[in-house]
């Protein structure tokens, strides 16, 4: 098949979605597929497995004052004055967040320039959900889209530490929610990452449960993988994740560090936005000193390295969609302390199995988990294996992309059918 994915961030430090569009188009690829990328910035890393395409975008919601500044190299300010721009402009002046309209805008004309030398059988969109999804379902193929979760869960996290009526107001407007929820009846497909995420979608877009067909994601076995000549460092834990990303509850395992012993330490591998404004906060107010260490942007293979030099891996998220730091935990040997938070009890498994599971937004219980773990080292080997073992089952690459083309597939002959009907 002729596959286009989109992805209006393709950087794997943006979060999961990231992660997800570069392993799909290189597994896919893998499997004898022709893969096109389409995304916006942050851009992901090289895929010598299939084409990118690197649309742009003006960023100028990271800014308020030097918009020219976010402008691609070499362009004019007057190119502000071409609609797409405009639109990006003028609505991030009013605290509106247009990164996913403008990017699907962009995608569209860029499709509908190569189109008749260049079709595609299938469109797969990663959680965009915007307008010009709309637009291109007149270019004669499938066009599906996976939601990772709703947006609502985003601004419930935000609302949730965020106590200020003025900021909650600001994330009131942030949110594309009321687009994603028009654009989703009109996909071929919808596609959703777990069966807790399924759940979610269809609640908060009130929309049928028995159209989202569930691919659970793949995890990179061959990288994450445990190492027994490398020595743990004793007493380490280890979160990976976008700290700018309330929802991935940074704060609450930073608090739980409180409640451990000083010789614990903490590595965050983080790099999910230039400047990790919320995550310099928190050390300022819980003073935890040389005992958390921030990595900052990493590649995989280092992040790899991180996972297998700790001895616990900690998920403390107040919602996950699927949740790739505990798979990729889990894959590397570790035991795993994670919240029951969205998604991540089908990934972890039963408490006591590969790894402990807590309430979100409790540190007290965070660290009362972690604790047990750091005080018994034939657990911590037990589970760590366990955690391994359900990965290589559950959750590869390979089965999930086979899993995928089966969509991708019954969408096309759904579509040949309707063509013939027509005709």
């Amino acid at each position: 098949m002729r596959i286009c994915l989109l992805s209006y961030r393709g950087n794997m430090f943006c979060g999961g979605q990231g992660v997800y569009v570069y392993y799909l188009s290189k597994f896919l690829a893998k499997q004898g597929h022709e893969v096109t990328l389409i995304q916006g910035p942050p851009y992901t890393w090289e895929t010598p497995w299939c084409e990118q395409v690197r649309l742009p975008n003006y960023n100028m919601f990271a800014t308020r004052k030097f918009f020219t500044r976010f402008m691609p190299p070499g362009e004019s300010p007057l190119s502000l004055l071409q609609p797409i721009n405009f639109y990006e402009f003028a609505a991030t002046r009013f605290g509106f967040f247009p990164e996913m309209l403008a990017f699907s805008l962009r995608a569209y004309n860029y499709l509908r320039s190569r189109w008749n030398d260049r079709p595609f059988d299938v469109i797969h969109d990663n959680q965009t959900l915007a307008y010009g999804l709309i637009l291109m379902k007149a270019l004669s193929a499938p066009v599906v889209a996976t939601i990772h979760h709703p947006l609502s869960e985003d601004r419930k996290a935000d609302f949730q530490q965020l106590p200020a009526l003025y900021d909650r107001m600001k994330r009131v407007v942030y949110y594309p929610i009321d687009m994603n929820r028009r654009v989703t009846p009109f996909m071929d497909d919808i596609i959703s990452v777990s069966e807790t995420a399924a759940r979610s979608v269809a609640s908060a877009f009130n929309f049928p449960r028995d159209r989202i067909q569930v691919v659970y994601n793949g995890t990179d076995t061959e990288l994450f993988h445990p190492d027994p000549a490398v020595k743990k460092i004793p007493k380490r834990l280890v979160f990976v994740g976008n700290t700018e990303d309330r929802k991935k509850g940074i704060r609450y395992l930073l608090e739980a560090m409180l409640y451990l012993p000083k010789e614990v330490t903490l590595t965050v591998v983080d790099g999910g936005a230039p400047r990790h404004i919320l995550m310099e906060e928190l050390m300022k107010k819980f003073h935890l000193g040389d005992r958390v260490t921030c990595t900052g942007k990493l590649p995989s293979d280092e992040v790899a390295a991180k996972y297998r030099e700790a001895e616990i891996g900690v998920t403390a998220s107040v919602y996950e969609g699927f949740g790739f730091p505990a798979a990729e935990a889990m894959a590397s040997g570790l035991p795993v302390v994670s919240t029951t938070g969205g998604a991540l009890p089908e990934v972890v498994g039963p408490d006591g199995g590969a790894g402990f599971l807590v309430p979100p937004r409790d540190p007290q219980a965070l660290a009362n988990a972690i604790k047990k773990l750091i005080d018994d080292e034939p657990l911590r080997r037990a589970m760590g294996a366990a955690g391994r073992a359900r990965v290589e089952a559950l959750f590869s690459w390979d089965v999930a992309c086979r899993n995928m083309t089966s969509v991708y597939e019954k969408n096309i002959e759904k579509k040949r059918a309707r063509r013939s009907r027509a005709a």
